[in-house]
């Protein structure tokens, strides 16, 4: 029959399984809801003034302003208005962000006119990223402005404006 040990290995075996056969614990849900990121134009870019002859050019506007020449423009030495655009960046703390500039050639046109240049390799201060600040972070975006041999005198604008577009990491 049973002796003294298959008794108590029994028990044992009984008061194992009770005690080992369930357990539970409780974890909550918790969320922050951080502050939303916004960019504001603080200063539109402006190539100032540039002179043309017969050959087609290019100006490139760094984002800290400096402009270069190149094939058939000049830059006169009266430069009137020349600013990179200046953008503001708000959010959340010390928050990283990406930096999206147009991809694509952005037109101007002459005012009370009909003919175009293009705006186009758009860059940035900070490069492809940027951190905020105790919450705040301004950068400048350069570009390149595409001028036609003999381009007709006058402004060019666009009044739309191109986009910059900025993400949380």
């Amino acid at each position: 029959m049973f002796n003294k040990s298959s008794i108590i290995a029994l028990v044992l075996i009984g008061f194992s399984a009770t005690v080992f056969a369930q357990a539970t614990a409780s974890a909550t849900g918790t969320a922050t809801i951080i502050e939303p990121i916004t960019i504001s134009n603080a200063e539109d870019m402006n190539f100032g003034n540039i002179a043309i002859n017969a050959s087609a050019g290019t100006v490139e506007l760094t984002p800290a302003g400096v402009r270069n020449e190149l094939g058939g423009v000049t830059l006169p030495v009266v430069p009137g208005t020349v600013t990179a655009a200046e953008l503001d960046v708000t959010g959340d703390g010390t928050s990283t962000y990406d930096i999206t500039l147009p991809s694509s050639d952005y037109t101007i046109t002459r005012v009370s006119g009909s003919e175009t240049m293009t705006i186009n390799v758009f860059t940035c201060s900070t490069g492809a990223a940027g951190a905020l600040v105790a919450g705040l972070e301004t950068f400048q975006v350069g570009a390149t402005l595409n001028v036609a041999g003999s381009q007709v005198p006058g402004v060019y604008t666009n009044a739309t404006g191109f986009d910059v577009t900025v993400n949380y990491n």
